[in-house]
C-alpha cells in the first residue's frame, strides 16, 4: 500500500523520476511493516564438517578367540548427510520458526582379524546400542567376502577388506550421538581352532532343541507388553539391554556361535496333571488367571487364559512358566523359516504335581513325587497285565480326531469333544504346525516308557497301538511331507525286558517303528558314557585314561563299555566296579541286551523272546529300513556328569540329581568333550555310522543337542529376578554363553608365530576367551 501512495505522490511532485523514487521508499516501508508482522525464523546450528573420532591411522588390529568385546575403528565413512526439520516454539501462533538440521552417516567399522563367527551385543558410546530402524551389514573377514554393494556404489572401485571382520552402517541418524558418529564397540564370537586339532563343537553341530518351551511369550517376535494398569506397562519378553524382543537375540547368538546349525527343534509343554494314566488331564497351562497382554492376548489350545490350567506355586512364584500362547509359537516357526532353518516342532509333556498333592501313588508312595518325568506315566498299581490297563491307557490318549481341529486365518480351532487327552494335546500341534504354513519335522510325543511298556496281558501293549492310531491322525493334518517321528526315551526304544520272572524279551516298539506313516526312529539319546571316580584307585583310570575330557576315553565308551559291554547288576556292583559282562549264550545276540547298541539293533532283523525263547518269525521290523534321529542328546556342565547324561539339578523336582560319584563343581569343559565325543563319534564314517541298503542315507541322520534357550545369554541366567530356573544354568545341559569358547591352550596355539596367524594379538587371548563381554 505504502508503494502505490508514495508512487503517485513522486509522480505528481517529480513527474516519471519522482514515482521511480517514491515506489522504491514505498517498498521498504511495506517490507518493514511486513517484517514486523510475520514471526522471527531462526536457523539452527549446522554442520559444517564431520569429525571421525573413532579411527587412527596405523592402529593394531585385534585378534579375539572365543566371545570377546572389541572396539571398531572407522575405516570407511560417506559425506553426511543433512535434513532441514522445520519446528514452531514460542507459544503458539505467532511463535518464531526454527530451521533444525537431522544428520545421517553411512560408514565402516573394523572389528578385528578374520573370520569370525558373527557378533552379538553392540555398543554406541558405551551403552547397548538401540537398533530400531538401525541397518547395519556385518561382514565376517574370510577371504572371500565381497565388496559392500553401498561402498562400491559410492567409491566405484572398492576394497573388499578381506581377512577383516567389520561393520557397515548405512545412514545412521545421528541426533541421540551428538551430530557425531558414536565409538562402536560389539561382542565378537569366533571358535579357537588350532591346526591339526580335530573338529570342535561349533564345527559339528547341526541340530538343536530351543526351549524353555514354558513361557507364554517367550517365542513371541513382537514385544508383548504386561499392562499394570492405564499408564504402566512392563515388557514381558523384552530382558536384553537391546531392547528386542529376547527370542531374536537369542537366534542371532545361536547363528554366531554355532553356524553349522540347520536344524531347529521347537520344544512347546503342555502340563500333565498325575501319574496315573486314566487320571491325567494334559492342558496348556497359564502363570495368572488375570494378565491383560498386548498386542498380543493369551491363547493356546483353544483356550483363553480364564479356562487354562493354573499352575502350582513354588518358593512364592509359578513353578513353571506357562505354556507359549499360539500366537508365539506362530511366530517363532516363521521367524525361524526366515532365517533359513529347519524346524520340527515338538510337543513336549511337563508334569505339574506339586508336593503335598495327596494322589494316589502308582510305584507306592504315600503321594505322588513332586514334579516328576513325563516317563513315570502309567497305570495304577497292579493294573499291568490287566484289563484295566487298556481302559486306563484309553482314557490318557482319548478320542479326540483330525477332523476336530480346524485350521484358518493363521489359528487353530477345536470342535470335539470335552476332554483334555493326550490326542488333543499332539493333534492341536499338529493343527498349529498347519496353521504355520507345514513344518520339516513333527515329534508326537517323547519318553512314555512307562506307558508304553502297560501291558492288557503278558504280550499286548495297548499304548503302542493308541500311538499308531495317533500317527495317522498327524499324517492328515501334516501332509505328506513333514517328518513325522515319536522320541523314545534311551532305556526305551530297543525293546521291553520286564522284571517280572517272566524271562520275556520284546521288541514293544517295533509296530509303531515300523508303521508307514512314520518316518524315522526317535530317541532321546542319555545313556552312560563314562564309568569316572576321583583318584587312580579305579579300573578306566588303571585302563591308562586320564578323565572325563580325554578323546580316547570318551570314544570308546559311546558303542561300548556301559550298557554295551557290560552293566552294573545292582548300586552294591557300581561302588565296587564290579562289571558283568553283557552276553547271549542261547542265541548270540547279545545286541538285544545292549542299549548303546543302535547300529545292531538297526541292522537286524528282531524276534520276540516269549519266555525267553526266540521266536521263529521276526517282528514287523525290517533291517535298515528307516534312519535314527536323535531328537535329543545332551550333558550337564558338572562334574562327572558323562557319568549320566541324562540327571539334571532342579531343587523343586524330585528328579533332581547328581551323576554318580559327582562333587557338584560346574564343568563346562566335560560337557563339551561329552558333545564333541558324540558328535564325532556318528560323524565318523559308515563304520559307525552306515548307509542304508534300503533308503540310501545313514543310519543316524539328524542329532540335536539338548538345549539352546530362547532367553539371551547372559541375560539369562543373571537375571533371576526375572526367571526363577535361571540358577539351575551353572550345572545345566545349556550351551548359552558356552558355546563359542575355549581354553587358553587352543587359544594361544591358534595366535602363535608359525600356527596361521595374520597379526600377533593385542588382547590377552585368555581374557578374550572367557572373561564375559558385559
Amino acid at each position: 500500500m505504502a508503494q502505490v501512495i508514495l508512487s503517485g505522490v513522486g509522480t505528481a511532485l517529480g513527474g516519471p523520476i519522482g514515482g521511480a523514487l517514491g515506489k522504491l521508499a514505498g517498498a521498504l516501508v511495506d517490507n518493514a511493516v511486513i517484517d514486523a508482522l510475520t514471526p522471527a525464523r531462526i536457523v539452527g546450528r549446522q554442520l559444517l564438517g564431520l569429525q571421525l573420532n573413532s579411527t587412527a591411522e596405523g592402529s593394531p588390529m585385534a585378534c579375539a578367540f572365543g566371545r570377546a568385546r572389541v572396539s571398531g575403528q572407522v575405516i570407511w565413512a560417506a559425506n553426511f548427510k543433512q535434513k532441514a526439520v522445520a519446528a514452531t516454539t514460542g507459544g503458539g501462533k505467532g511463535g518464531p520458526s526454527v530451521d533444525t538440521y537431522s544428520y545421517s552417516l553411512s560408514y565402516a567399522v573394523a572389528l578385528c582379524e578374520g573370520p569370525i563367527d558373527g557378533i552379538g551385543q553392540v555398543w554406541a558410546d558405551g551403552q547397548a546400542m538401540d537398533m530400531t530402524g538401525v541397518t547395519m551389514r556385518v561382514y565376517l573377514g574370510d577371504e572371500t567376502q565381497t565388496t559392500d554393494p553401498l561402498i562400491e556404489a559410492i567409491e566405484g572401485a572398492a576394497p573388499a577388506y578381506r581377512g577383516v571382520a567389520y561393520l557397515v552402517f548405512e545412514d545412521l541418524v545421528l541426533d541421540n550421538y551428538g551430530a557425531r558418529p558414536p565409538q562402536i564397540s560389539a561382542e565378537v564370537f569366533r571358535r579357537p581352532i588350532a591346526p591339526g586339532r580335530p573338529s570342535r563343537l561349533e564345527d559339528q553341530l547341526t541340530g538343536v532343541c530351543l526351549i524353555p518351551g514354558a513361557g507364554e511369550f517367550v517365542y513371541a517376535t513382537e514385544t508383548v507388553l504386561r499392562r499394570d494398569g492405564l499408564t504402566i506397562s512392563t515388557p514381558e519378553n523384552m530382558n536384553n539391554p537391546a531392547n528386542r524382543p529376547d527370542v531374536l537375540v537369542s537366534l542371532d547368538q545361536l547363528q554366531a556361535q554355532l553356524p553349522k546349525v540347520d536344524t531347529v527343534t521347537l520344544v512347546v509343554a503342555w502340563f500333565g496333571n498325575d501319574l496315573r494314566c486314566g487320571d491325567c488331564a494334559i492342558m496348556p497351562g497359564v502363570e495368572e488367571t488375570a494378565k491383560a497382554t498386548i498386542p498380543l492376548t493369551w491363547e493356546a489350545g483353544g483356550v483363553g487364559r480364564a479356562d487354562a490350567h493354573l499352575i502350582s506355586t513354588h518358593d512364592g512364584g509359578p513353578a513353571y512358566g506357562g505354556t507359549p500362547a499360539d500366537a508365539a509359537v506362530l511366530q517363532a516357526i516363521a521367524e525361524l523359516k526366515a532365517r533359513g532353518l529347519k524346524v520340527y516342532l515338538y510337543p513336549f509333556l511337563m508334569m505339574d504335581v506339586a508336593p503335598g498333592n495327596g494322589l494316589p501313588d502308582p510305584y507306592g508312595g504315600a503321594e505322588q513325587a513332586a514334579y516328576p518325568w513325563r516317563g513315570r506315566i502309567t497305570g495304577t498299581v497292579g493294573a499291568d497285565k490287566t484289563a484295566a490297563a487298556t481302559g486306563q491307557i484309553a482314557s490318557f490318549f482319548g478320542t479326540a480326531r483330525a477332523g476336530d481341529f480346524h485350521v484358518s486365518d493363521g489359528a487353530v480351532s477345536y470342535t470335539g469333544p470335552s476332554e483334555w487327552s493326550f490326542r488333543r494335546f499332539i493333534l492341536h500341534h499338529a493343527a498349529l504346525a498347519a496353521a504355520a504354513g507345514g513344518v520339516d519335522g513333527f515329534v508326537m510325543g517323547s519318553e512314555m516308557r512307562g506307558l508304553t511298556t502297560l501291558r492288557s496281558d503278558g504280550s499286548t501293549y495297548p499304548a503302542v497301538a493308541a500311538l499308531q492310531a495317533l500317527a495317522g491322525d498327524c499324517r492328515t493334518l501334516l501332509g505328506a511331507t513333514t517328518q513325522l517321528g515319536y522320541a523314545a526315551d534311551w532305556s526305551e526304544y530297543f525293546g521291553h525286558q520286564p522284571a517280572d520272572g517272566s524271562g520275556d524279551v520284546r521288541f514293544h516298539l517295533d509296530p509303531l517303528w515300523a508303521d508307514p506313516q512314520l518316518n524315522f526312529v526317535g530317541v532321546d539319546w542319555y545313556p552312560p558314557i563314562t564309568d569316572w571316580r576321583d583318584g587312580l584307585d579305579n579300573l578306566d583310570a588303571a585302563a591308562g585314561y586320564s578323565g572325563t575330557t580325554d578323546p580316547a576315553y570318551l570314544a570308546a565308551n559311546i558303542a561300548g563299555g556301559q550298557d554295551f559291554d557290560w552293566y552294573y547288576a545292582s548300586e552294591a556292583a557300581r561302588l565296587a566296579q564290579t562289571r558283568t559282562p553283557i552276553a547271549d549264550g542261547a542265541y548270540g545276540e547279545p545286541w538285544v541286551f545292549r542299549p548303546k547298541d543302535l547300529l545292531s539293533w538297526w541292522s537286524n532283523a528282531h524276534h520276540d523272546r516269549p519266555g525267553g525263547v526266540r521266536s521263529a518269525a521276526s517282528t514287523a521290523w525290517l533291517p535298515q529300513m528307516k534312519p535314527i534321529r536323535l531328537v535329543e542328546f545332551g550333558c550337564p556342565a558338572v562334574d562327572k556328569g558323562a557319568n549320566a547324561p541324562n540327571l539334571f539339578i532342579d531343587p523343586k523336582s524330585a528328579e533332581s540329581a547328581l551323576p554318580p560319584f559327582s562333587t557338584g563343581a560346574r564343568d563346562d569343559a566335560g560337557q563339551r568333550a561329552a558333545l564333541e565325543a558324540i558328535a564325532s563319534h556318528f560323524a565318523s564314517g559308515p563304520a559307525a555310522n552306515p548307509i542304508s541298503a534300503v533308503y540310501g542315507r545313514a543310519m543316524v541322520e539328524g542329532l540335536s543337542v539338548w538345549c539352546w534357550d530362547a532367553r539371551p545369554f547372559p541375560d539369562f541366567p543373571a537375571r533371576s529376578e526375572v526367571w526363577a530356573d535361571a540358577p539351575d544354568w551353572a550345572l545345566g545341559h545349556w550351551l548359552n554363553g558356552r558355546a563359542g569358547r575355549g581354553s587358553w591352550r587352543i587359544c594361544w596355539r591358534r595366535s602363535s608365530p608359525g600356527a596361521g596367524s595374520r597379526h600377533p594379538p593385542t588382547t590377552s587371548p585368555a581374557r578374550s576367551a572367557n572373561a564375559p563381554a558385559m
